[in-house]
C-alpha cells in the first residue's frame, strides 16, 4: 500500500509565522492518526524564485518539483495571513502555478491567520472561492486565528485548539478509504419492496 501524502503550505513570508504554527498543528493531528509522508512548504523560505515565474513550466525544476508535491498530495492543509481582506500575494502566485485540473477532488483544510475577528469569515469568502476554482473539496471546518490566540508561537485558545480537532477528524474521514455504493438494480428493489 501507498504511503499517503500530506502537504502543508503556509503563505506567511514572516519568521517566527502562527499561520506556520495553524498549518503544522493540523498536519501534526493527522500525522498522529495516519501514516503519511508529511511536508510543509513555507513561502519564507520558498519565496527566492517562486515570483520570477508566471508559468509552471517557467519554473526552476527543483521549484517544479514543490508544485509537483503539491499536485499530488492526498490531503492539502493551506494556510495563509489576511493581508488588506484577502489572502496574500505569495500564497496566491503559488496557486496560480499550480495547474487548474491538478486539484479536482483533492480535500483540503483551510486555515488563516489576521489581526482581529473582522476577518474571520475570510477562509469563507477568499480561501473557498479560490479552490472552488480548482474543483477542490474544501472541507467543512475552517481554522482562523488572531495573535491572541497564541502564547509564544503556540495555539493556547481551547476554542482553536478544538476546531484543529474537528478539521483534523474531517480530514481523516475524507481519507478513508471508502466501501463502493450497490445500487439494487430496479427488478430487485421491487421485489424487496414487496417482500
Amino acid at each position: 500500500m501507498t504511503k499517503l501524502s500530506i502537504v502543508g503550505v503556509s503563505g506567511s513570508l514572516s519568521r517566527p509565522s502562527r499561520t506556520s504554527v495553524l498549518v503544522s498543528s493540523v498536519l501534526d493531528g493527522v500525522a498522529r492518526q495516519r501514516e503519511a509522508a508529511v511536508q510543509l512548504f513555507d513561502l519564507h523560505e520558498l519565496s527566492t524564485g517562486f515570483f520570477g515565474a508566471g508559468f509552471y513550466d517557467k519554473l526552476p525544476r527543483h521549484h517544479q518539483q514543490v508544485i509537483d508535491h503539491i499536485e499530488a498530495a492526498d490531503l492539502l492543509v493551506v494556510g495563509t495571513p489576511v493581508y488588506r481582506g484577502s489572502y496574500s500575494g505569495a500564497f496566491k502566485h503559488l496557486f496560480d502555478l499550480v495547474r487548474h485540473d491538478r486539484l479536482k477532488a483533492k480535500p483540503i483544510v483551510l486555515t488563516a491567520t489576521g489581526g482581529s475577528q473582522l476577518h474571520g469569515l475570510m477562509t469563507e469568502h477568499q480561501l473557498r472561492p479560490l479552490f472552488g476554482f480548482f474543483g477542490a473539496l474544501t472541507l467543512p471546518t475552517t481554522v482562523y486565528a488572531i495573535e491572541s490566540d497564541f502564547t509564544d508561537y503556540a495555539v493556547s485558545n481551547p476554542a482553536i485548539r478544538s476546531r484543529i480537532e474537528q478539521a483534523t477528524e474531517e480530514a481523516l474521514h475524507a481519507l478513508a478509504p471508502r466501501r463502493p455504493v450497490i445500487v439494487p438494480s430496479s427488478a430487485a428493489a421491487a421485489a424487496a419492496a414487496n417482500a
